[in-house]
């Protein structure tokens, strides 16, 4: 039975919204019909060649859906379950598996480089970041799949299956926030509005949010900042003026601009952590100077996934979801259709909005 699909066709090629046939799901596959999908800076990435993927694809990474139909083998899921889409399942037998840390899995992509789909008019198909997203339905290995927790909307749920899993693991896995620290959050797309909201249930006590539109304030403040500054040559002299002349305990970087992240070292205080998170283009060059890096003792580390674990962060989301110190809804700027995707890309590159949703 074929269905709707935003197809990528080549690198830099606008997205086609077009027909694909899904095959049945075979031994350790599932079948899901999605309830919705979030539109991702990392899926406008991968269309523009910033990051590597095998095309022709559909792109998509971040959903959640219901089964509707399990291959051999499968036993942990059942037609009818809601699930949440898990775009980099760890194999457990790498390197990082043996190391506990799932978020590197050499292997985890391994999926995107096969095929899965046709279009109707036979074109062979990769599924984008495993799971495909960006259409009505997707065949996924189980492995790619994990049971919606009790209490979250599964539209909503979409959200945890990226931006809401590396916005929390970027403030609690990596940057480490204590309570009655200061953090600061450089841009506010739906990766750092959901960083924000994870420094407040952190118990942050200060949390500067910085973007480049003046636009994203109301949201900002709205996902728990307590000051937004508008991003220019002078963010890091305006953060350590907030800050008693110190500096912010913690900065996140989740826009993966050089200048951004730039800016987020030099607003940390003197022995606190810059932590990035956003996925820069290789031509997006940083440089520091051997003094200040002595100077300074401050730490500066990458952010893959949020350094997240799904199986073990997932309920604890949702936890926060039941209890309201997480407001999924607050995420979304934009709700849409599979055509309105584009557009979403265009409002990205304004830098407009948080996280635009297609809701099948």
């Amino acid at each position: 039975m074929a269905v709707r699909a935003a197809v990528l066709p080549a690198v830099g090629a606008p997205l086609e919204i077009t027909g694909i046939d899904l095959p049945d799901p075979g031994p350790g596959q599932i079948r899901v019909r999605l309830a919705a999908a979030g539109v991702c800076h990392s899926d406008l990435s991968l269309s523009n060649g910033t990051l590597r993927v095998p095309v022709p694809a559909v792109l998509g990474h971040e959903g959640a859906g219901t089964v509707v139909a399990v291959g051999e083998g499968v036993a942990h899921l059942s037609p009818g379950d809601g699930v949440v889409l898990n775009w980099a399942p760890s194999c457990g037998s790498c390197p990082a598996c043996a190391l506990d840390e799932v978020w590197l899995c050499a292997n985890a992509l391994a999926g995107s480089a096969n095929m899965y789909a046709r279009t109707v008019d036979g074109t062979d198909l990769h599924p984008g970041l495993n799971v495909a997203a960006f259409a009505e339905e997707t065949v996924v290995p189980a492995s790619c799949a994990l049971p919606v927790p009790d209490g979250v909307p599964l539209t909503d749920a979409a959200l945890l299956g990226c931006a809401v899993l590396t916005g929390y693991g970027a403030v609690h896995h990596a940057a480490k926030v204590q309570p009655g620290e200061t953090v600061a959050v450089f841009g506010l797309g739906g990766v750092g509005l959901a960083t924000v909201q994870s420094a407040r249930i952190a118990g942050a006590a200060r949390i500067v949010a910085v973007d480049v539109s003046p636009e994203k304030e109301s949201l900002a403040r709205a996902a728990g900042a307590t000051d937004y500054v508008l991003a220019s040559e002078d963010t890091a002299r305006e953060i350590r003026a907030l800050t008693g002349k110190q500096g912010v305990d913690a900065a996140v970087e989740c826009a993966g601009r050089a200048a951004a992240i730039r800016a987020a070292w030099d607003s940390t205080r003197r022995g606190g952590r810059t932590t990035v998170v956003g996925i820069g283009a290789k031509t997006e060059q940083v440089t520091f100077n051997a003094l200040e890096l002595f100077h300074w003792g401050r730490t500066l580390t990458g952010c893959v996934y949020g350094n997240s674990d799904p199986a073990r962060d997932l309920p604890v989301l949702a936890d926060h979801v039941r209890t309201g110190r997480l407001d999924l809804t607050t995420l979304v700027t934009e709700r849409i259709a599979l055509d309105g995707i584009p557009a979403a890309f265009e409002n990205m590159l304004a830098g407009k909005g948080g996280r635009a949703l297609v809701v099948f």
